[in-house]
């Protein structure tokens, strides 16, 4: 049996473009994709923290360094520039590699820099990434 493991999130990236006559996607900085495993056309969930949508689309790498988040598509009618969201990627496994796998997160800062990961970082009783300096 396979069950959904959640393997990357980006967390609190804030919208910096929705191009709606486009295919339909989410441009996001090549780094970040790096940093937490996600691939060019790997599908991922997205949650807009400011209106509760969520939807599902795939990636489209987009260039490093840059910050880019865009909501392409219909997906640009789901949230806007400056909308802050979560992206989310999963894996299909057993049980068994589940319980060895490890979520990689990364905390943006309000220009879409990485604050802070997980699990690389140490972990305080306590801890909110909202605080991390």
């Amino acid at each position: 049996m396979l069950i959904q493991f959640c393997k990357s999130k980006i967390a609190h990236a804030v919208v910096t473009e929705a191009e709606l006559l486009y295919e339909g996607s989410i441009t996001i900085d090549s780094k970040l994709m790096r940093a937490v495993g996600i691939v060019p056309h790997e599908r991922v969930e997205v949650l807009n923290i400011n209106n509760g949508n969520r939807f599902n689309t795939y990636t489209i790498a987009g260039k490093a360094g840059s910050g880019v988040i865009c909501l392409n598509g219909p997906a640009a009618r789901l949230g806007v520039v400056g909308d802050h969201v979560i992206i989310l990627s999963y894996a299909y496994m057993t049980p068994r590699e589940a319980k060895r796998a490890k979520l990689r997160i990364i905390y943006m800062d309000a220009k879409n820099r990485i604050k802070s990961r997980f699990p690389s970082q140490k972990i305080k009783k306590g801890y909110h990434p909202a605080n991390v300096k």
